[in-house]
């Protein structure tokens, strides 16, 4: 009889992953359970799964990049993000990166399963709801956005890439050596001249500019 699919779940909300551990432990061999990006890499090379669920939204580093380091330390690990909000950006750059599947927290189980399974035949899955925007996206007229990042100084556009890896403001006060409140001043700043109002719409226009790192950030203790 064939081994059951060993599958590896990161995510820092506890409640939705304990319940998505219990769920996948009837058809897979859940094999581990982590809350961050690089306890998520510490436990790949331990546990060496078949498939690794990952939250884009985690921490230390952010699932985006974490799930991209972890392709290329173990290209034949599957892959499959999920997130919070249907963010075409966000799933194009999480395909760029090898990801196999990508979907929406608030899919039905079932959906992840599909998933899965889609992943494991070598195939690519993305959520119908992330599908539509996609496509409602490339429909719409692209529209220039005054300013932008050029109007930037050099230290706003580090905070901003610090932020959309999922840096809090003490750990950006500590990388770039300034305090939390000046930190908090640049992104005031840049969020003014760029005209986002929240931390996902930074995220998400770090990705449609390229200023995601694709390499880990060593975070610092």
């Amino acid at each position: 009889m064939k081994n059951p699919c060993r599958v590896l779940l990161a995510d820092d909300h506890a409640m939705f992953a304990e319940t998505l551990c219990g769920f996948l432990s009837t058809k897979y061999d859940v094999v581990g359970l982590v809350a961050d990006g690089k306890s998520l890499l510490d436990a790949a090379a331990k546990l060496r799964p078949d498939v690794a669920v990952v939250d884009v939204g985690m921490k230390l580093p952010n699932g985006l990049n974490a799930g991209c380091e972890l392709k290329k330390q173990y290209p034949s690990i599957k892959l499959v993000c999920v997130t919070l909000h249907s963010q075409p950006a966000m799933a194009a750059e999480a395909f760029r990166r090898g990801a196999s599947a990508f979907l929406v927290k608030s899919s039905t189980a079932s959906e992840l399963l599909d998933a899965i399974g889609e992943a494991l035949e070598d195939r690519i899955y993305i959520s119908p709801m992330v599908a539509k925007e996609v496509m409602l996206g490339l429909l719409k007229p692209r529209k220039q956005r005054s300013g932008g990042a050029t109007w930037l100084t050099e230290r706003q556009r580090e905070v901003l890439q610090l932020l959309a890896e999922g840096k809090s403001m003490k750990m950006i006060a500590e990388t770039l050596n300034i305090s939390a409140r000046t930190v908090q001043f640049h992104k005031y700043k840049m969020m003014k001249i760029l005209r986002v109002r929240t931390n996902s719409e930074i995220v998400q226009y770090a990705i449609k500019h390229g200023m995601l790192s694709n390499r880990l950030r060593h975070d610092r203790t």
